[in-house]
């Protein structure tokens, strides 16, 4: 169940009905995300596998963490690890989570808050959930996302942004159908709390059981529709869709979701995150934590590493031993 909701979204700003010609984007492939576990043993469905960068660009990784309900003593996060070269967006549904980095960024996020961190020339990163909730145990649900950075940004300065879940721009659909929280980007001239580099959006958007979403989206971005649960169908050639698969939609500048009638009971709506992004169209060389241009740079990013210069621990945040290099951070990735 999303944290962020409300009672009556008659209420709401609504986006604007599609104008005259507009173009609906069609539907180029809907991939389904094989499930994993990540950091210290949580279960994740990673998104993008199987999808062709050239296609998620200016987007790297995905990675749906649970939905899972954790018995006391489950709950699991990362230990420290290092990050170069883009930003990590964590979108938190359900649960709690703690984050700090050697750059002295951090903070405690919950029910709807996103923490956006800009690991740029480097950073070591932490998260885990607070040992209360280790000891109680409970719900967890959210997901990761890796934003590249430009050639021109990927030594800038890290930074931290806590995007607290009030902070969210609440939309509604022209019928009040579906409802939309706005955590990035411009859309429909709103725009969402938090800060990029590279030129994006992002929505959660919750579409009730036969409603469609018809959502002004730039021309100039890529559009992808990732399912949280539920099931419907994306595009105007309405591709059917359901929780864990991922849409890749073509050009135009409306992306169309529509719910499906019936729903399982445990998932009365369809919930899907769309983003899209301008293509920063450079190369991409990427490895484990590093996101570089080349393989040099990956290279000498590991050097880095290894010889203290992407920062060093608090001491107070110690909680886990630095992966040394060669081994994942949160997600593993393979050499472009």
């Amino acid at each position: 169940m999303p944290a962020v909701t409300v009672e009556d979204t008659t209420t709401l700003a609504r986006v604007p009905l599609p104008a005259p010609r507009t173009v609906r984007r069609r539907t180029r492939s809907v991939t389904t995300a094989p499930s994993g576990f990540e950091g210290e043993g949580f279960p994740v469905r990673r998104a993008f596998a199987g999808v062709d960068l050239r296609a998620l660009d200016p987007f790297l990784h995905m990675d749906q963490m649970g939905e899972v309900e954790y018995a006391p003593g489950e709950p699991k996060g990362t230990s420290w690890h290092p990050h170069r070269g883009f930003e990590t967006v964590t979108y938190l549904l359900d649960g709690t989570f703690e984050h700090a980095d050697s750059h002295g960024g951090g903070g405690t996020i919950s029910d709807g808050d996103t923490q956006w961190m800009t690991a740029g020339g480097g950073v070591l990163h932490i998260e885990r959930p607070p040992e209360h909730l280790v000891v109680s145990g409970g719900l967890f649900h959210g997901l990761q996302l890796w934003v590249n950075l430009p050639r021109a940004q990927k030594w800038v300065e890290p930074r931290y942004q806590d995007l607290r879940a009030e902070s969210s721009v609440l939309l509604a659909s022209p019928d009040a159908g579906a409802f939309l929280r706005v955590i990035a980007g411009d859309v429909a001239g709103h725009t969402g709390p938090g800060a990029t580099y590279t030129p994006m959006a992002m929505v959660h958007a919750t579409v009730s059981p036969g409603a469609t979403l018809d959502l002004p989206w730039r021309p100039d971005f890529n559009a992808l529709v990732y399912v949280l649960s539920g099931a419907g169908s994306v595009g105007i050639d309405g591709a059917p869709v359901r929780t864990g698969q991922l849409a890749v939609l073509g050009p135009g500048d409306t992306v169309t979701v529509r719910g499906a009638v019936h729903q399982e009971s445990r998932t009365p709506a369809l919930d899907v995150v769309v983003l899209g992004g301008r293509p920063i169209n450079e190369p991409i060389a990427m490895y484990g934590p590093f996101v570089m241009n080349t393989r040099q740079e990956v290279a000498d990013a590991f050097t880095d590493f290894s010889a203290g210069r992407l920062g060093s621990i608090p001491a107070q945040r110690v909680e886990g031993p630095v992966p040394h290099a060669g081994v994942r951070g949160e997600t593993g990735q393979t050499p472009a």
